[in-house]
């Protein structure tokens, strides 16, 4: 019986989101936490109960993982399992690991079905993560119905450009996809999606680098300042 695993090394610039590992060199010093069966249970139940939360185009991620440790440490106090609390970048780092997993027992499950998958975690988490594609597959298909072509094309009053029908009674084998325009626009948003991320995040770098650079600049005038009136 072989079951995936995936173990993902935490990186501090993942799809230009904000992370919470910022605190790791810290917390080390103090006991690591371990991560039990019955713990990464209450993360994972946890984590996707907040999915709709994290999937929100403007969120706080250090915050949200905040809460999801408060979460899994009162659980954990309730079964009096540990004494010792878990921290926010444990659990952020603990589910890209299970994220990691998830996806590649979906791509098993794609060639081999549910059966020949044997990950304990996998069915909670496609039920949610699985169903959070459809929904988002629906929610695409809504607001293109909402435009003016869609409204066109659901009153009939526009016709499409079908390819004409052969002649000969050869029967077809192979033909485009119906919707290669629609898919090729999809993948042309997702570009520009990434690239303004990308942007952002190279933006939030230079304002930063900026910010520093004028507090030393303010810090070396003040101390100049002083030290001539010392004098």
């Amino acid at each position: 019986m072989e079951v995936i695993e995936t173990m993902v090394i935490p990186n501090t610039e993942v799809d230009g989101k904000e992370t919470v590992v910022s605190s790791m060199d810290n917390d080390k010093a103090k006991a690591e936490f371990i991560w039990t069966l019955q713990a990464t249970w209450h993360l994972v139940n946890t984590r996707l109960e907040m999915d709709q939360a994290f999937d929100q185009p403007v969120c706080k991620k250090k915050k949200l993982w905040e809460l999801v440790a408060e979460k899994v440490n009162a659980k954990l106090r309730e079964s009096e399992v540990t004494d010792i609390t878990v921290k926010a970048y444990e659990c952020d780092l603990k589910w890209r690991n299970m994220l990691a997993t998830y996806r590649k027992n979906a791509e098993r499950a794609k060639r081999l079905g549910t059966t020949g998958v044997h990950w304990e975690f996998f069915k909670a988490m496609h039920e949610v993560l699985g169903k959070s594609r459809e929904e988002i597959e629906a929610q695409r298909r809504a607001k293109f119905s909402g435009t003016r072509v869609g409204k066109a094309i659901a009153s009939k009053r526009f016709t499409p450009i079908l390819p004409t029908p052969p002649t000969t009674s050869t029967p077809i084998t192979t033909r485009p996809p119906q919707d290669i325009l629609q898919l090729y626009m999809e993948l042309q948003e997702r570009k520009m999606n990434m690239w303004a991320q990308q942007k952002a995040l190279e933006e939030r770098k230079i304002e930063a680098i900026n910010n520093l650079a004028q507090a030393i600049s303010n810090l070396a005038q003040r101390n100049s300042t002083q030290t001539k009136d010392g004098h």
